[in-house]
């Protein structure tokens, strides 16, 4: 660890702060760097917005890659105020950064009312496992898409 790692996750808490006292959403922030500069900032929006996906993580991931003009966060690393939920953990290695710093854990998250546990339990489960009905339909149609993004020459791969 690093000053510079301290200062980055310092500015992560401080937004976490910030979206508290603007009522924005829960007790998170976070931030993305790349070359040793912050190039993105993201507070948790959830109440603020409606949008159950507007978690810290991911808002500074939109951020960042809108910056940055690519879907990916190459070279980049990510500091956020907590350990990322089951969500902001998909999103992250979606991004593809370089690497992940976090202060406060899930358990601390959920001793004030932030429990992904629970999801990560239903993860480990089979469909019919689930507490959430999930349906596989129409698998047969879905595979002809799945075929033609296989066969087209001009694809963006990610």
């Amino acid at each position: 660890m690093t000053e510079k790692d301290k200062d980055f996750m310092r500015r992560a808490i401080v937004l976490a702060q910030n979206g508290i006292d603007s009522n924005a959403g829960g007790p998170f922030g976070a931030v993305v760097v790349k070359d040793d500069k912050i190039i993105a900032e993201g507070c948790n929006r959830v109440t603020s917005t409606n949008d159950p996906t507007a978690h810290a993580e991911v808002v500074a991931i939109r951020n960042a890659c809108r910056k940055l003009n690519s879907f990916q966060l190459d070279d980049c690393s990510i500091y956020t105020s907590c350990e990322p939920c089951p969500m902001c953990l998909g999103a992250i290695y979606w991004a593809r950064p370089k690497q992940v710093f976090f202060a406060a854990t899930r358990r601390d998250a959920a001793i004030i009312g932030f429990d992904d546990q629970f999801i990560y339990e239903e993860i480990a489960k089979d469909f019919d496992g689930r507490q959430l009905k999930i349906v596989n339909l129409m698998r047969d149609e879905a595979l002809i898409v799945f075929q033609n993004w296989a066969n087209k020459p001009d694809k963006t791969e990610y």
